[in-house]
C-alpha cells in the first residue's frame, strides 16, 4: 500500500478519536454538573436546624435572594410566608439591611394577617445573619400584649380625666361657698351641687374599685353553685330606692330551678348595674321588666326598659369603658360610663355573654346568658315578658 495513503488514513483515525474524546469529556462534565445541581440542596450551618426546632418562636430562613429555605408552621400561620416567598415588604427591607451592614436588627411591626380583610398582627421581629449566606428572621406575636397595654393606658388616661371633673367642681363650689357665707340661699344651692358632685365622685371610685376586684377574681377556682333567683331578688332589692324616686315599677317574670357556677356577689353587681341603667334612662312613671328562663343549657336574664332606645352606632360601642350615649345627660343622671363594661366583664368571666336589643323610641333589652351547671335536670317555668315587650331579648 502506498505509504502516503496509509498516513492519511492514520491521520483521519486520530482526528476521529480526538473528536470523540472531546465530546465524551464535555458530556461527562455536563453530567457531573447535573449531579451537583441535583444534590446541592441548601444546607444550614451545623446545629442550626436543631436550635430552630426548639426556639419557641416563628422563624424564617432566607437565602441570598430572599428565597425561603426554612420556615416554621407558625410563620405560615402568622401570614409571614406564602409558598417559598416572604410576604411583607417590611421583612424584606430588614433582610436587605442585615445583608448590607452585617448587623442584627430588631423591630416591632404591624403587618396584615392575610391576603384579604382588615386583620393585623403585631410582631416583634429580629433579623440576623445565619452562617455566611443565610438570614434568620425570628418573630414573636405581641398582638394581645400590645392590645392589653393600650387598654390599660387608655383606662388610666380616662380615669384621670373622669376624676378631674368632679374634683374640680367640688373645689370651685367650695370657693363659692366660702365667698357666699352670708347668703343662705346661695349656700344651700352650692351645698346641693357639692353633694351631687361628691355622690358622682363616690360612684366613679366605687366602679373603679369594682373593676379592680373583677380583674383579681378567679371565678373558675373560687366559684360555687349560685341560685339565679336569689341573684335577681338581691339585685332588685338594691335598686328599689332609685326606682321609687322616679315612681318606676320593677316587675319580675319567670323563675328557674337550675343553678349556675360562679360568684354570687359579682353576678348581683352585674344585674344591678343593668337594672340601675334601665331606671336611669327610663321616664318617670314607667316600668322596668326582668324576665328569666332556662333553655338548652343556658339561663337567660333580660332587663327591659321603656326608655328612648339606642341607635345602631351607640349599640356597637355601649359596652366600652367610659362611653356615654349622651354625655350631658349621663352627667345629669350620675352615670359613670363604667357600668356596662363591668357587666360585660362579669358575664365573660362566668363563661356567658351579654347582648342588646334596642331601637330608638322603643326602649332597650339587655340579655345575660349564662351556662347552667353540668349534671342538673332543670325544670324551668316559662316566663312572661315582664315589661310587656316582645320576645326580643328574653329568648335564650
Amino acid at each position: 500500500m502506498d505509504p502516503m495513503l496509509i498516513g492519511v488514513i492514520a491521520g483521519l483515525l486520530g482526528l476521529s478519536f480526538g473528536v470523540f474524546g472531546v465530546l465524551a469529556f464535555r458530556i461527562s462534565e455536563q453530567q457531573r454538573r447535573i449531579v451537583d445541581v441535583e444534590f446541592d440542596e441548601p444546607a444550614l450551618p451545623p446545629g442550626a436546624a436543631e436550635v430552630l426546632a426548639v426556639v419557641g418562636k416563628a422563624f424564617v430562613v432566607v437565602d441570598a435572594i430572599d428565597g425561603v429555605v426554612r420556615a416554621s408552621p407558625a410563620a405560615y400561620a402568622y401570614g409571614l410566608v406564602r409558598g417559598h416567598t416572604v410576604v411583607h415588604r417590611e421583612l424584606l427591607d430588614m433582610t436587605a439591611n442585615v445583608r448590607r451592614d452585617g448587623v442584627i436588627l430588631e423591630k416591632q411591626l404591624e403587618l396584615q394577617r392575610g391576603p384579604v380583610g382588615q386583620g393585623v398582627i403585631i410582631v416583634q421581629v429580629r433579623a440576623a445573619m445565619l452562617g455566611e449566606e443565610y438570614i434568620l428572621l425570628l418573630a414573636d406575636d405581641r398582638t394581645e400584649i400590645t392590645r392589653t397595654e393600650e387598654i390599660r393606658n387608655d383606662f388610666v388616661a380616662n380615669v384621670s380625666h373622669e376624676l378631674k371633673t368632679p374634683v374640680g367642681a367640688i373645689s370651685l363650689l367650695a370657693e363659692a361657698l366660702e365667698s357666699s357665707a352670708d347668703d343662705e340661699e346661695a349656700v344651700r344651692r352650692f351645698a346641693a351641687r357639692m353633694h351631687k358632685e361628691s355622690a358622682r365622685l363616690a360612684a366613679l371610685v366605687q366602679d373603679i374599685i369594682e373593676l379592680s376586684r373583677l380583674q383579681a377574681a378567679n371565678v373558675a377556682q373560687e366559684g360555687h353553685p349560685v341560685d339565679i333567683n336569689d341573684v335577681i331578688s338581691e339585685a332588685v332589692d338594691r335598686s328599689q330606692l332609685p326606682a321609687e324616686s322616679k315612681n318606676i315599677q320593677i316587675v319580675i317574670g319567670g323563675r328557674v330551678d337550675a343553678k349556675v357556677y360562679g360568684d354570687q356577689d359579682l353576678l348581683v353587681t352585674a344585674l344591678r348595674n343593668l337594672i340601675d341603667n334601665a331606671i336611669r334612662y327610663s321616664p318617670e312613671n314607667t316600668r322596668v321588666g326582668i324576665g328569666v328562663r332556662a333553655k338548652e343549657g343556658l339561663i337567660a336574664i333580660s332587663v327591659t326598659d321603656q326608655g328612648e332606645g339606642l341607635s345602631a352606632e351607640d349599640q356597637e360601642r355601649v359596652f366600652e369603658r367610659f362611653y356615654r350615649v349622651d354625655t350631658a345627660r349621663s352627667r345629669h343622671t350620675g352615670g359613670t360610663g363604667l357600668g356596662l363594661s363591668i357587666v360585660k366583664h362579669v358575664i365573660s368571666n362566668h363563661g356567658g355573654e351579654v347582648t342588646l336589643w334596642s331601637q330608638p323610641g322603643q326602649g332597650s333589652t339587655f340579655t345575660l346568658r349564662l351556662p347552667e351547671m353540668e349534671g342538673q335536670a332543670p325544670n324551668a317555668k316559662e316566663p312572661k315578658d315582664a315589661a310587656g315587650a316582645h320576645e326580643r331579648g328574653v329568648t335564650a
